[in-house]
This record gives C-alpha cells, sequence and structure tokens, in this order.
C-alpha cells in the first residue's frame, strides 16, 4: 500500500499536535514533515515533496494562501487542503483561485480531515460540508471581487512585505525576516502604497484584513 505523505502547516503547536495524532492513527498517511510558518511550510515541501500539505490560512510570516500560491506554482504535483476557524467567502475564493483543492473548517471531524485528504489525493475536490453547500447553490461571484484582483496585481514579495507591515513588523524586522536590505524593504511599501493608492500604515493594515491577506481574528499591531 502506497502511503499518502502529508506535511502540516500549524502555528499552533497543540492543534498541530492534535491532527498529527489523529492522522497517524490511519494506516495509509504519513506525516514526513511539520510548519510553523507559511515560509516553512514553502521551504519543507520544496524539500519532502509531500503528496498533500494541510494548510492553515492564519499563519505569521507568510500567509497560508500566499505560501499555498508558491506552492501550487513551484510544485503543482502536491495539493493543498487549507484550514480556517472562518468560512468566510472571501477566503474560500481565494484558497479556491489560487489551486487549493480542500477547504475544511476547523471545527471539523477528524474523519473529514483524513477524508479530505485521501479524496484530494486522488484527484478529487473536498469542502466542509457548510462550505460545499455555499458553493453549490453560489450562482453570482462573492463580493470582495475587486480587492482580489488588487492583490492578483501584487508581486509574491510585495504580498509579503504587506503581511509583515500587517503584521506591525518594522522595516528592519522586515528586512531580516526576507533577507532584502532595509532600502528594498522602502521601495516594496512605496510601490504598495502607489499601487492600492493607500498611503498610511493603518490603511495598509485594514487592507490585509479585508483582502484575506491575514485574518482578521490575528491580533495586529496598527501604527
Amino acid at each position: 500500500m502506497k502511503l499518502i505523505t502529508v506535511l502540516l502547516a500549524e502555528d499552533h503547536m497543540i492543534v498541530r499536535e492534535g491532527f498529527r495524532k489523529l492522522l497517524e492513527a490511519e494506516k495509509d498517511i504519513e506525516i514526513v514533515g511539520e510548519a510553523q510558518t507559511g515560509r516553512q511550510a514553502v521551504e519543507l515541501t520544496k524539500k519532502l515533496r509531500p503528496s498533500v500539505v494541510v494548510m492553515d490560512i492564519a499563519m505569521p510570516l507568510l500567509n497560508g494562501l500566499e505560501a499555498t500560491r508558491q506552492i501550487r506554482k513551484a510544485f503543482p504535483a502536491t495539493k493543498v487542503v487549507m484550514l480556517s476557524a472562518h468560512s468566510d467567502d472571501a477566503y474560500v475564493d481565494q484558497a479556491i483561485s489560487i489551486g487549493a483543492v480542500g477547504f475544511l473548517l476547523k471545527q471539523t471531524s477528524s474523519h473529514d480531515l483524513s477524508v479530505a485528504i485521501r479524496e484530494v489525493y486522488q484527484g478529487k475536490t473536498f469542502f466542509s460540508p457548510s462550505i460545499s453547500k455555499r458553493l453549490h447553490n453560489q450562482k453570482v461571484p462573492a463580493a470582495g471581487g475587486a480587492l482580489r484582483k488588487k492583490v492578483a496585481r501584487l508581486s509574491s514579495r510585495e504580498l509579503e512585505v504587506l503581511q509583515l507591515i500587517a503584521e506591525g513588523k518594522a522595516n528592519k524586522q522586515t528586512a531580516a525576516e526576507l533577507g532584502i536590505s532595509i532600502k528594498t524593504v522602502e521601495k516594496h511599501r512605496q510601490n504598495l502604497m502607489s499601487k492600492l493608492n493607500i498611503h498610511e500604515i493603518s490603511g495598509l493594515t485594514r487592507y490585509a484584513i479585508a483582502a484575506g491577506i491575514i485574518e482578521s481574528s490575528v491580533q495586529l499591531t496598527i501604527r
């Protein structure tokens, strides 16, 4: 029997350990790695090439949506199942648009998680029942389309800088985290403000929340 290799990307250790214990009981699933940040999830996917990544949306340093976009672009064979405490249309729509093939609410049963992993591994899709029903009934685009178009015009690096700004990181911290100069960070910040027509840090933070780049439940420092 070929094992389904899985990478768990979840920043809360107690939640990640819970998922690991649940999935370790499944004979056809093998946990090959664990990531605590979105950037680490991308790096471990490159190293381990798992069949499936279980990705939390609210990941620090690089959110789960952008991490998923990078993974799907570089490793199209790897399937991604998104996890979130929220079922907002904006999150679900973005997850689908960047190539996620599953979306589960965190209050879902352990059975649904293992079923989702098996389903996406076989080339299918899997969504929590409430989300699946809404997608089936959805006849018009969800709200937030204009925001998502603006997000799409931002480069991957600009999205990374935007998230770190929204998380309250100073230019020096952002530069250290991304391995770039402070001048480059300042340039990215100027580009963000120009592209989005937003000229205050607090405005960028609110935009990041509205666009689903970070979840609204995350504690933020608004300067």
